[in-house]
């Protein structure tokens, strides 16, 4: 039986091995060929490339970002990846919860530091040159949020954070847990579905939708298949393609909200420069990128929630799982009720 250290040797080999035959593959992708996190595969140039950092406060972490200066955020799930151009401004930490946010026009985050593992300071060399990114994992070795430095960046910054947080364990192993079992829906005979769609009509406020799914113990996609007709439909999954394109054409502000267990990423603005590439559709603009994985979005619905402004709407694309992976929403801001284009915009969608 081999060694641990055996294995992290034979595992560093067949992470260079894939490189060497596709030298553009992403590591998240590697790491799924192999059979194991991301994390573990990172994990294995640690001392070299690699720098595992040892944070004990996740809060004052974030409030360290800021003199990096203007970077790239990135997050991401299996079907969208998210990536603003911006500079950590702002951070509110120690809320309720266990959460912290980002509230600034370019980086834009709700942050539930739970999931929040373990962070490792990378320095690697690309087919386009260096790359110095932080990057941070839940405990099953998923990335949870990374933050890649841009040409503009302060690399000082950047290397006072590194020692800052330098862990005294730079072995090139890393522990994680078995992916966690999901908890299965209840059956829909056993929720109280009229009392579910009342308290529905009676929300104020957007912050309030998922206490209310908690309430009634529904998950997301059940409560969407179990609402008033009038609050969600189902729409095809081309509403995401029609979205961003009749968005660009038509030069329409939206809110793009992808996330992950630990932390939500927002774009607020217009989007310009969308197409498709490969198995991917794609916004690439100077600021902001978004790339969705089309094939592996199962089911999207125009959702409506009342507020005392009047009611939002938002399209939710959810996976092969039942998972949400990406909300949009028209532009809006608190006390200014939704834009009437933003509607008009939704109601062209092709309804199931």
């Amino acid at each position: 039986m081999k060694t641990a250290s055996e294995k992290q040797i034979d595992l560093k080999q067949a992470w260079k091995d894939l490189r060497e035959a596709d030298p553009k593959i992403r590591i998240r992708n590697a790491a799924a060929q192999l059979g194991v996190s991301e994390v573990e595969l990172l994990a294995t140039a640690c001392g070299e490339s690699v720098t595992r950092l040892d944070v004990k406060d996740w809060n004052e972490f974030l409030t360290r970002l800021e003199p990096l200066g203007r970077v790239m955020a990135l997050t991401r799930n299996d079907q969208f990846v998210h990536e603003r151009k911006g500079v950590y401004q702002n951070p509110e930490t120690g809320l309720p919860h266990n959460m912290a946010l980002f509230v600034n026009p370019d980086i834009d985050l709700r942050i539930f530091l739970g999931p929040w593992t373990s962070a490792f300071s990378v320095v690697e060399e690309t087919p386009r040159g260096r790359r110095e990114s932080l990057q941070i994992f839940d405990e099953h070795g998923t990335a949870i949020h990374k933050i890649y430095l841009l040409e503009e960046s302060n690399r000082e910054a950047f290397e006072k954070i590194t020692e800052m947080y330098r862990s005294a364990d730079q072995s090139p192993h890393q522990t994680v847990l078995p992916p966690a079992e999901k908890t299965p829906e209840k059956p829909d005979s056993e929720i109280d579905v009229e009392n579910f769609r009342r308290a529905w009509a009676e929300l104020k406020d957007t912050h309030d939708f998922f206490p209310m799914l908690k309430k009634f113990g529904v998950s997301r996609l059940q409560a969407l298949r179990l609402a008033d007709a009038e609050m969600a439909y189902e729409v095809k999954t081309n509403a995401l393609r029609a979205i961003l394109q009749k968005a660009a054409e038509r030069q329409l502000p939206i809110m793009v909200f992808v996330g992950n267990r630990g932390i939500i990423q927002i774009h607020t603005g217009t989007v310009e420069k969308v197409f498709e590439h490969g198995e991917w559709f794609n916004v690439m603009d100077e600021a902001f990128n978004l790339h969705a994985k089309e094939s592996e979005l199962a089911r999207a619905f125009v959702v409506k929630k009342p507020t005392t402004e009047g009611i939002v709407t938002s399209v939710e694309f959810f996976n092969n799982e039942g998972e949400d992976v990406a909300l949009f929403f028209g532009r809006r801001k608190p006390g200014i009720p939704e834009m009437n284009e933003w509607r008009e915009l939704v109601a062209e969608l092709e309804r199931i």
